[in-house]
């Protein structure tokens, strides 16, 4: 077993301003070269977890640790950190070579050696060439290309991203995504990258840890936290979940029961604590959910229900069926558009199944963790 420490380490974590408690008990690990992410709802902590690690903000209590080091009390200049902030943040009077090699020119190396090493960074980020424009003659994504290359010039070994892609159009974020992606695995450094877009982050994450109102909801890789949730709130802000309420009838093991407007539907507890008579819910992602006529003939007992059609609508790629249960919870089927041949009406009774083991137990909703 390794004894190198993991790179950040946050120990029970809180930062209250007076009455509000922006963080809560947080505690993290983060590995050495992973490309972590810090997903979740807007105002929910992200920025304030990050800024913490970074030093711009004091714990009010718990502790961080960086490759084993308590740095709780210490200013930014002081940690291993560099930042790339949400905003470009570019001097607006100096060339982009001359914004990159800043950093560099507070530091007692010659001038030839930081020439030389900002203008390998630029190429490294793909702008070979723009060395002597100005910020505004810039696109928003080669201003943020020099942003990363400032941050990263200094030879920090954890790059700190806050909301990094936010500014860019849709198609420009897609690319920066796979451009951050492929940087990271080039420099092999630690990235803590904050976002509240999912595909942003499943896109460039080794790991994702769920954050809302201040707490740690949920952490793991991108295919455990999309596929396989464990927290109601996780259900309902990854991907497009439904989920549907009810009491749980009886549990054993990982196998559950659960009655769902009259109906016995089965799901996973993926580990966790249940008791029978609980108020819980359970997810499944709308395109695991197929639709027949009504008859459940073919269809697995505990793995279908009767729902009424309400409408389709067309999303371009994905077509989504809405449909209501008899108990009013809403439930949505979503089809690669043309791939469903089946027509319903408005008030066609319809029935819905899908595979064991695509469903997953959650405790009842509660007032936190609301998206």
């Amino acid at each position: 077993m390794s004894n190198v420490p993991p790179a950040v380490e946050t120990r029970d974590l809180s930062k209250h301003y007076g009455q509000v408690r922006a963080l809560q008990n947080v505690s993290v690990n983060i590995a050495a070269g992973e490309y972590f992410v810090l997903l979740g709802p807007s105002g929910g902590g992200k920025t304030t977890l990050l800024r913490t690690i970074g030093g711009f903000h004091r714990p009010t209590t718990g502790s961080v640790l960086l490759h084993g080091n308590d740095v709780s009390r210490l200013p930014p200049d002081k940690r291993p950190t560099s930042m790339v902030f949400q905003s470009y943040a570019l001097f607006p009077h100096m060339t982009v070579l001359g914004n990159v090699s800043y950093g560099l020119s507070l530091t007692k190396m010659p001038k030839d050696q930081i020439q030389e090493k900002a203008k390998t960074m630029l190429e490294m980020v793909g702008l070979t060439g723009y060395e002597d424009r100005k910020p505004h003659e810039l696109s928003g994504g080669q201003q943020q290309r020099v942003q990363l290359a400032r941050s990263l010039v200094l030879d920090r070994d954890i790059l700190l991203l806050d909301e990094p892609l936010a500014a860019l159009d849709a198609q420009l974020r897609k690319d920066m995504c796979l451009e951050l992606k492929h940087l990271q695995e080039q420099v092999g450094i630690t990235f803590i990258h904050v976002t509240h877009n999912q595909e942003e982050a499943m896109t460039v994450a080794d790991r994702i840890a769920l954050i809302a109102d201040g707490n740690l909801i949920e952490q793991g890789s991108a295919r455990d936290i999309y596929e396989r949730p464990k927290h109601r709130f996780t259900a309902s802000f990854v991907g497009e979940n439904n989920l549907m309420d009810g009491t749980l009838l009886t549990v054993s093991g990982d196998d559950a029961v659960v009655d769902i407007a009259g109906v016995k539907l089965m799901a996973k507890t993926e580990g966790q604590s249940f008791t029978a008579g609980d108020a819980v819910s359970i997810s499944i992602r709308s395109e695991l959910v197929k639709t027949d006529a009504s008859s459940l003939s073919g269809s697995v007992e505990g793995h279908c229900i009767i729902g009424t059609f309400r409408e389709a609508v067309y999303l371009g790629l994905t077509t989504s069926f809405r449909l209501t249960l008899d108990n009013s919870n809403e439930i949505q089927a979503r089809f690669v558009t043309g791939q469903s041949a089946q027509q319903f009406s408005p008030g066609d009774r319809v029935s819905l199944h899908w595979q064991p083991g695509d469903t997953r137990l959650h405790a009842a909703q509660t007032k936190t963790h609301t998206p």
